[in-house]
């Protein structure tokens, strides 16, 4: 059992980098008088950049907490399709170039790779005794739903890239 949750473990976060890999590639290939056009709702594509990061801090955080036995804070903000709690992030780590803004998703990312990749197993699928709504809050299934977000925004970024002339 345990080796069967070390093996979902490592391709989850296998899964994690490799998808923001590809999203840090994407960025890469953007034209550079077009990181501030907004091609995503109401965000740029450094918009879209400050928002990784600012969940990578958020998950960060999400983890002492859980680890703490709390509900982590960014729940207090929970809205539809995070709206107010992204705008906030975006706020706070959007940076004004894009080597800056891939800089700080650079780091913050790893920052959370290095915390997750350092926690044993039964840390990483461990239940706390957290819920939200009834909804079991564990560490894994923050970086489900992280994953998810970003396999979002990778085809909306590659749609992008595709559709430019």
């Amino acid at each position: 059992m345990k080796k069967d949750l070390q093996i979902e473990k490592v391709a989850l976060l296998s899964a994690f980098k490799q998808n923001r890999q590809t999203i840090l590639e994407c960025a890469r290939a953007w034209p550079p008088d077009r990181v501030d056009e907004i091609f995503l709702g109401s965000w740029s594509l450094l918009d879209l950049l400050a928002h990784l990061a600012g969940w990578d801090e958020a998950n960060l955080e999400a983890i002492s907490a859980l680890q703490s036995g709390k509900l982590p804070e960014f729940y207090a903000h929970k809205d539809a399709d995070w709206r107010s709690y992204n705008a906030l992030l975006v706020k706070k780590y959007r940076r004004p170039t894009l080597g800056e803004q891939l800089a700080l998703v650079r780091v913050s990312f790893g920052k959370v790779i290095e915390a997750l990749t350092q926690m044993g197993v039964d840390e990483f699928f461990r239940d706390f005794g957290v819920r939200y709504k009834g909804y079991k809050v564990i560490i894994s299934r923050l970086v489900e739903s992280e994953l998810h977000d970003e396999v979002v925004h990778t085809t909306e970024l590659l749609a992008w890239l595709v559709g430019e002339p």
